[in-house]
């Protein structure tokens, strides 16, 4: 190969060539900050989609990552940890995993303080496994955004999230 020299004009680069007097000394300047890292670009998705607001009288964060980046795409929650609600809940983890998406499972604490931790790290559906599960097999999923809840029968959901995380809403469901 051989070597091929380009010559690019200072005025297409956007840098400026100066010449400046100072104390009597002529200087000229010649510094480059290159910043070629990802770093710089992650961290300014995260300050434009991290914020506040308020959900039922409460000050609420979340990080609004869409649904394809986000590091988790559902999380799942038992209601409460009797009854076989918790047992019901991880098999529907589960199934989720295995359909290739990437699943949190939650059974601590209140349901409403769950839903905020999922809301604070991006993740952008929850998946609440209650009563009703155990009598009809549907499952409420809830939109981090909006906070509207639906309920989807469990055999669908797998496809369900994938409509959503597709960019269907909640009430095309």
């Amino acid at each position: 190969m051989g070597e091929d020299s380009y010559t690019i004009p200072v005025e297409k680069t956007g840098f400026a060539v100066e010449e400046r007097t100072e104390s009597g000394e002529h200087i000229t300047p010649h510094v480059v900050e290159p910043s070629f890292g990802v770093g710089r670009l992650v961290y300014s998705v995260l300050v434009h989609r991290h914020g506040t607001d308020e959900v039922d009288g409460e000050q609420r964060t979340s990080l609004a990552l869409p649904a394809e980046v986000a590091p988790t795409t559902v999380a799942v929650f038992p209601l409460m940890t009797k009854d076989g609600l918790d047992d019901r809940a991880r098999e529907v983890a589960a199934a989720l995993r295995a359909a290739g998406l990437a699943v949190s499972y939650d059974d601590t604490g209140t349901i409403g303080r769950r839903y905020r931790r999922q809301d604070e790290v991006g993740t952008p559906y929850c998946v609440t496994v209650d009563y009703d599960t155990l009598e009809d097999d549907t499952v409420t999923v809830r939109e981090r955004d909006s906070t509207d809840q639906t309920r989807v029968a469990i055999d669908e959901l797998p496809a369900a999230i994938d409509r959503l995380v597709g960019g269907a809403t909640l009430a095309e469901l």
